[in-house]
């Protein structure tokens, strides 16, 4: 036989401990979308790049260490005088690597002579059309010894692009708000939140390198791409 009083305590202790439940909460980074209306919206823009990167390579093997490097130092110097004499700005270059690699021989352990790289980045600002003239310059003052390692085209201040794209997204998504408030039959209330979705890089058509009187450097067009959500409450 249970006790009396007993069943109002354990009424008041469950009562209790209803209260101390903790309640169901949005994945942290997402939207929270109880009771409100969740829209997407994407912008892209494309500007003109207006900045070359340039990563050249001299590549140099002798018998002996000393003499591989030896050879390297006098076709890199050449690069970059070659380059500043280009009008690139001596701020604008960087050595970026420099290895000694043992070449190995046939048998186990054999060393039969080095190879040295000396890799210099070069920055390119303003008008790009004298980009293929410096790769020509670089390539006839190291001769077979170049290496064209990487070409990457950017725009110096893209703030006012990425702005634009920015106010498109933002204008999509409310749209798709209304939209969709609309397909449900409920009135759009009040803008809760607006949130920017992680940036991703800028996407830059592949530049055009090719064989010719004077290399051809196209550097194309650059896409800036801006996502962001916005939360409504449903009036």
């Amino acid at each position: 036989m249970r006790p009396p009083g007993l069943a109002p305590a354990l009424a008041v202790a469950a009562a209790l401990l209803a209260g101390c439940a903790t309640p169901a909460q949005a994945p942290l980074g997402s939207p929270d979308a109880s009771s409100g209306i969740v829209a997407h919206g994407e912008a892209t823009v494309t500007g003109r790049p207006d900045t070359l990167t340039l990563v050249l390579g001299v590549q140099t093997q002798a018998p002996r260490a000393r003499a591989a490097l030896d050879a390297n130092n006098a076709r890199a110097a050449a690069v970059t005088d070659a380059l500043t004499a280009r009008g690139v700005a001596p701020e604008d270059l960087r050595t970026s690597d420099l290895s000694i690699t043992p070449l190995s021989g046939p048998g186990p352990g054999q060393i039969v002579g080095y190879q040295v790289t000396n890799e210099v980045t070069a920055t390119i600002h303003g008008d790009l059309a004298a980009a293929g003239g410096i790769v020509d310059a670089a390539a006839g003052a190291a001769g077979d010894a170049v290496r064209v390692q990487q070409v990457g085209f950017s725009i110096a201040d893209d703030g006012p692009l990425r702005d634009r794209a920015r106010s498109g997204a933002v204008k999509q998504a409310i749209a798709h708000a209304r939209q969709i408030a609309q397909a449900a039959g409920v009135p759009l209330g009040r803008l809760r939140s607006v949130t920017e979705v992680a940036p991703t890089g800028a996407e830059t058509y592949a530049p055009r390198l090719a064989p010719g009187v004077e290399t051809p450097v196209e550097p194309g067009g650059q896409r800036l791409r801006v996502a962001v959500d916005v939360v409504y409450d449903i009036g």
